[in-house]
């Protein structure tokens, strides 16, 4: 699989536990609140310098698309919607 151009082709990291810097755990409702989310870089595009595979990052939840690939769900988005390499 090969994006293109500032496409990056993601997986979405699920996060089960939440936890806030003073240890509470944070409910599904309070989950969806958190505008940022944790995914692994599965593929990059031809234009995008920053990033490699198997990078882990941070997005803006409402960006991209989803598409499905051999029976699994993928998210693309843009290489602007990345706002944490870790």
């Amino acid at each position: 699989m090969k994006a293109i151009g500032k496409y990056i082709v993601i997986d979405p990291i699920e996060e089960s536990n939440i936890k806030t810097e003073g240890g509470l755990i944070l409910s599904d409702k309070q989950r969806e609140d958190i505008r940022y989310r944790q995914a692994t870089v599965v593929a990059v595009g031809t234009d995008v310098e920053a990033l490699v595979k198997d990078n882990v990052i941070y997005y803006d939840k409402s960006s991209g698309f989803n598409i499905e690939l051999n029976n699994k769900q993928y998210k693309i988005i843009k290489e602007f919607d990345v706002v944490v390499i870790l």
